[in-house]
């Protein structure tokens, strides 16, 4: 059992622990600003042969001041590691018996000594490891506790104690910081990694992991953190190659924009799938049907049919004139030049700059056999020869993206000719726009049409992979998106986070095998992630009633947090008093500590805000940022994905499954509203709940 101390000994008293730990962690603090005040003074004057390279420094000089930057706000360190022996090569550095405090960011003192240990670190993996079954020779683990950026208690673990429980147990100091208020954006759980994540945390970067993880179980923040390590581990090579995380939406990106500058990664880019896409501007939408059609993987072939059908086989010779000299490639070996491209399946675009140097490799070969000498030079010459040029135009001319595409959902007899054998007759006649456009700026795009001009986009030219890639609320994905998110990492790696249970889109995946396929990562590792941290057991015990319903087959979440008195469900008699008993409810729990957010159905929203206003209770958007005067958030449904709250209520639960176009969408919408909270739900309806949810109710 973890001894906890909060000031067992007078202010000041030379033994008292907690005193000399304030010490460390001022001392700390005094290092960590010498630290900057030392890149703060460099002077690069000398060092720099001319402006380009004193802006690159002086940036990198800003950047490095950035990242030393001390937030009163967030502790320094957190938890402390004692030694027992001078380990061996497989543990971590250092004499015996010694001493680490584990933080955020790496501080040593005036002679190099580290003073904080950055979480990342080797040395550092056996605070979130450790146990009593396996020490990793570790004597003492301490857990420190804050309020309000001051170091107010500590809690010991001996790991190797004769009298150590073998017992799992929970940590009082670690409970209290998964339950402490959350008001502003996501932040970050350095503090808090279990065993099980801190696996996922530190995988390799070569591989690709997926990551099934319910509501609660930490999974976002897993793969957050999985960044920072991989950023601490492989900088240079990231730095090269790139980083981006991607989010379902903008109000999700705001809320976790915080969590990477906190652990000291200022670079790390943030984007939608739509963000992706964005070639062309987007005015339209589609219908559930045709945005399944058109977000099916078999659209990938019908554009590659559509693409290579402009392709067309020379039947004139080239006559290439070069001063008094006049060389023939006769057709047919244009024709095989041709056809050994097309066989080679290269970029569309790549062929059609290899074919003019193809055919003016095949005249100076006739040069050299008449007795020329010709270089290089002439070769490009020859290339960009008149005659050259209008057989490429001929053979292979060049295709913009967005037009095919426009082309192909606008011509039925284009659409059947590459369609034929894929897309049923039905299918085709969905896609197909009423209108056709005339012009790619006039054209309505929807979302799903800018995912096939990126996919067409791939299929001319190669679009540039980056290092790793994160992608979150993975589950919504359609396979064509899938495949968007894939040619960002072709040669890199990615971390996917989901929750097959909170799949609410048309299109939403049945299964991790069938997305990681399309992603091009088919090799992935999938971890699942079970063990809930935020969601009280009443609560996430009242939303698993939806599981069989939605999801038969998957694990529910088993929380570790015993909260009584966390759910409550009351009914209104009538439905005149919906809006009073949702104001009501929110009053009640702003009487907390803590975020309140307020999630209904998206068509309630603009009654509910109504309401709230003339109750005098200000509301926030999603993606406006939380503050201790303003704590009430209105979320449609929606958007409620990925968000939490410390409380939450829950406007009339049958008019969120209403909301959606088919019964198992509209319970996996419920599911993610019922999830939100950290203390508290509150669930009022006048409208009978969903069947699904029958049973004895938490109050």
């Amino acid at each position: 059992m973890p001894d906890t101390q909060d000031t067992p000994h007078a202010p000041g008293d030379p033994a008292d622990p907690l005193a000399r730990e304030r010490a460390h962690l001022a001392g700390s603090r005094a290092a960590l600003r010498a630290m900057r005040e030392d890149v703060q003074g460099l002077n690069i004057s000398d060092v720099t042969a001319n402006w380009v390279n004193a802006a690159v420094l002086e940036a990198q000089i800003a950047d490095r001041i950035k990242a030393l930057a001390d937030l009163s706000h967030t502790p320094l360190f957190f938890g402390r590691l004692d030694y027992l022996h001078a380990p061996g090569a497989d543990l971590a550095e250092g004499g015996g018996g010694e001493r680490f405090y584990i933080g955020r960011r790496h501080v040593h003192d005036a002679d190099g000594d580290p003073m904080v240990i950055d979480w990342r670190a080797p040395v550092s993996q056996a605070f979130y490891r450790a146990s009593t079954k396996n020490p990793m020779d570790i004597g003492l683990r301490r857990r420190f506790g804050y309020t309000g950026g001051e170091l107010t208690a500590y809690e010991d673990e001996h790991l190797t104690s004769p009298v150590a429980s073998d017992q799992q147990t929970t940590s009082k100091l670690l409970q209290a910081e998964i339950e402490r208020p959350r008001v502003g954006p996501m932040r970050d759980i350095v503090a808090t990694i279990q065993p099980e994540q801190d696996e996922i945390v530190r995988s390799d970067l070569g591989g690709t992991v997926c990551v099934q993880g319910g509501p609660g179980t930490g999974k976002t923040a897993v793969g957050l953190h999985r960044v920072a390590y991989l950023l601490y581990a492989h900088r240079e090579r990231l730095a090269r190659t790139g980083t981006l995380v991607i989010g379902p939406n903008k109000s999700f990106l705001h809320y976790i924009e915080q969590v990477l500058p906190a652990l000291g990664e200022l670079e790390v880019k943030q984007a939608t799938v739509d963000d992706l896409v964005s070639g062309v501007e987007i005015k339209g939408t589609d219908t559930a049907e045709a945005a399944v059609i058109k977000g099916d993987a078999r659209m990938a072939e019908v554009l590659r049919r559509a693409l290579r059908s402009h392709v067309t086989m020379p039947t004139e010779p080239a006559m290439v004139v070069r001063g008094s000299r006049r060389w023939r490639i006769p057709a047919y070996e244009i024709e095989e030049i041709v056809a050994e491209l097309l066989a080679r399946d290269i970029r569309y675009g790549a062929a059609h700059d290899a074919l003019p140097q193809r055919i003016a490799h095949a005249v100076l070969v006739r040069m050299e056999q008449a007795g020329e000498a010709p270089d290089d030079r002439v070769q490009d010459a020859v290339a960009r020869n008149p005659a050259v040029k209008a057989v490429v135009k001929a053979a292979w001319p060049q295709v913009d993206p967005a037009k095919l595409v426009l082309r192909l959902l606008g011509d039925a007899e284009f659409l059947a000719e590459h369609a034929e054998g894929i897309l049923t007759g039905d299918e085709q006649r969905t896609i197909l726009r009423e209108k056709p456009a005339r012009s790619v700026k006039s054209a309505k795009w929807s979302l799903a049409d800018a995912v096939l001009i990126d996919e067409a986009g791939d299929l001319v030219a190669r679009t540039h992979s980056l290092g790793h890639v994160v992608l979150d609320e993975a589950q919504d994905l359609s396979p064509m998106q899938y495949r968007a998110v894939g040619r960002r990492c072709t040669t890199g790696s990615a971390t996917i986070l989901g929750d097959l249970a909170q799949g609410t889109t048309p299109w939403a995946t049945s299964g991790w095998d069938e997305a990681l396929r399309h992603l091009g990562k088919g090799d992935a590792h999938v971890e699942e992630l079970t063990a809930g941290f935020r969601v009280p057991r009443e609560v996430i015990a009242y939303a698993s009633r939806l599981l069989p319903h939605m999801s038969p087959g998957l694990a529910p979440v088993s929380s570790v947090r015993e909260n009584p008195g966390s759910l409550e469900v009351r009914a209104v008699r009538d439905l005149d008093g919906t809006d009073a008993a949702a104001v009501t409810a929110c009053r009640d729990s702003l009487r907390h500590e803590g975020s309140t957010g307020l999630i209904a159905a998206d068509a309630r929203i603009p009654a509910l805000s109504a309401a709230l206003t003339a109750a005098g209770l200000a509301h926030l958007a999603p993606g406006q940022e939380t503050s201790a005067d303003s704590r009430l958030t209105l979320v449609p449904a929606s958007l409620a994905k990925g968000l939490e709250y410390d409380y939450v209520v829950l406007d009339e639960p049958a008019a969120v499954v209403a909301g959606e176009p088919d019964e198992r969408t509209g319970l996996r919408r419920l599911y993610v509203a019922l999830t939100r909270a950290v203390s508290g739900l509150i669930v009022t309806h006048a409208l009978p709940l969903p069947e699904q949810l029958a049973g004895p109710s938490g109050g």
